[in-house]
């Protein structure tokens, strides 16, 4: 087998590269480019055997079969999920797709804890009006979390996390999985219930689920009308999973008082871009940002040192096994 690995990294940024550089030590062939993948770049890999995506790259079937035929047989995904690659055709093509199924869940799950903070205790308004000189407290109360009904969609390593920082704040657990976490119920005490039960009695809500075909726009208007009146609504999952028109009308009506948004659903042509001369140039994500209730971050709940270097090492450890035995016990095809 190769000994060495050539490797073209699409998406590459400023906070990512220097992990990826270190975690490679020279054993592989790297070529860098801020440009994502797609049917206009995917010509650029002609020579490498190896790509490395992030989530804002396009792996569609079409872009899937340039690769292939510029010779690509391996994709390292630099993420968790793998939504934005067609895993049926990349099996047809026997091309190789490896993901980072684990790094620090920690980084997501202290996130959505953030997000649920801010908006609760209103920071963001509170230093608004600090800056004009408004002191005054009258439209910055909030609610004890301790006590409160928490709805954890997805209990996973992220959920996990995310339920254990919950019940140390004295919090009541329901969640809702398709797999019953019977340690957690240990550890928090986490009831597990329906989807609509969850959603009736929750005060927080937090999604923390993989995009599939079985959770795609699994919040729409049918499950937002369910919700208590007054609830926070928290996604640092995939923006897929919720319906966005349907969630600015759960908004408008006061079902979600505020929302704390890391992803949106088509947030591809705008995260982890510069728009400051040209803008956005999409009406719907604008509308969603004006909500005084809304706050959104760019898609950077992973953003940390560790979770960056637990990236960069799975990454890399994936391009190894590939160069060494032809097989990654992180493939997904």
């Amino acid at each position: 087998m190769l000994n060495e690995m050539k490797t073209f990294v699409y998406s590459i940024h400023g906070f990512d590269k220097p992990f990826l550089e270190a975690a490679a030590k020279d054993k592989h062939e790297l070529f860098f480019t801020e440009q994502s993948l797609n049917l206009n770049t995917a010509d650029l890999v002609k020579g490498y055997q190896a790509v490395a995506l992030f989530t804002s790259d396009n792996a569609s079937s079409e872009v899937l079969q340039k690769l292939y035929d510029n010779g690509v047989k391996f994709i390292a995904l630099r993420s968790v999920g793998y939504d934005h690659v067609d895993l049926a055709k990349a099996k047809q093509l026997n091309i190789k797709v490896a993901n980072v199924p684990a790094y620090s869940p920690y980084a997501i799950a202290e996130h959505g804890i953030a997000l649920i903070m801010a908006l609760n205790r209103k920071l963001l308004l509170g230093q608004q009006l600090m800056q004009t000189g408004d002191y005054r407290l009258d439209q910055l109360t909030g609610f004890d979390l301790h006590g409160k009904k928490i709805g954890i969609v997805g209990t996973g390593k992220i959920g996990t996390a995310f339920a254990k920082i919950m019940h140390s704040f004295g919090c009541i657990l329901l969640g809702y999985d398709v797999e019953v976490n019977h340690q957690l119920i240990k550890d928090t005490q986490i009831k597990y219930t329906s989807l609509e039960d969850l959603c009736k009695q929750s005060d927080v809500i937090s999604i923390n689920c993989p995009l599939n075909a079985a959770t795609r726009h699994m919040f729409n208007k049918n499950v937002f009308e369910q919700m208590k009146k007054g609830v926070v609504f928290i996604n640092t999952s995939r923006g897929g999973i919720v319906n966005t028109i349907d969630l600015i009308e759960a908004l408008d009506k006061g079902i979600i008082a505020a929302a704390g948004l890391d992803v949106y659903e088509y947030e591809k042509p705008i995260f982890f871009h510069d728009h400051t001369n040209t803008g956005v140039n999409d009406d719907l994500f604008q509308k969603l940002r004006a909500h005084k209730n809304v706050l959104i971050t760019g898609h950077q709940a992973f953003l940390t040192n560790e979770a960056l270097q637990g990236i960069a090492n799975t990454t890399i450890a994936n391009l190894d096994a590939w160069a060494q035995n032809g097989v990654s016990e992180n493939e997904v095809t």
